[in-house]
């Protein structure tokens, strides 16, 4: 089954500075990740690549992210899967739940595909009290 990986994660494996030491969740995270690409389970948005490539210091470590995200192709987004993520914020929203367009995008292409949200946003559980949304498991150190 394919996984669509969050910013988070993704951030945590690729943008993390090597002087900061990973704790053991962070490692198993990383892991699991390494996992998903090995086998091609990973699944890559566009609005993703995008929150991953911003905000990058250097023009090096742009590069570098630009290139290890370029092996992977976005799965398009279309009418559909931007009026469902409205949907899905505004039904959020009626229930005291706020998040960002691109989390509710995600949460629009992971239905519609049914693929589970891996991603280390704590927002995903509360969506999924009322969104038909799956998540990855996480995972055990």
């Amino acid at each position: 089954m394919k996984i669509l990986v969050d910013t988070s994660v993704w951030s945590l494996a690729l943008r993390r500075p090597d002087k900061f030491p990973m704790t053991v969740e962070q490692e198993a995270t990383v892991n699991a990740l390494a996992d998903l690409v090995r086998d091609g389970r990973a699944v890559l948005i566009g609005p993703i690549r995008q929150e991953l490539l911003c905000g990058i210091k250097t023009q090096t470590q742009f590069d570098a992210v630009r290139d290890s995200l370029a092996a992977f192709d976005d799965v398009a987004l279309t009418t559909q899967d931007y009026e469902s993520a409205a949907q899905a914020f505004n039904s959020c929203r009626a229930n005291g739940v706020q998040g960002s367009n691109t989390d509710f995008l995600i949460c629009a292409l992971s239905i519609r595909h049914q693929l589970p949200v891996f991603s280390l946003d704590r927002d995903f559980s509360m969506y999924q009290r009322w969104l038909p949304l799956h998540l990855h498991a996480p995972v055990e150190p």
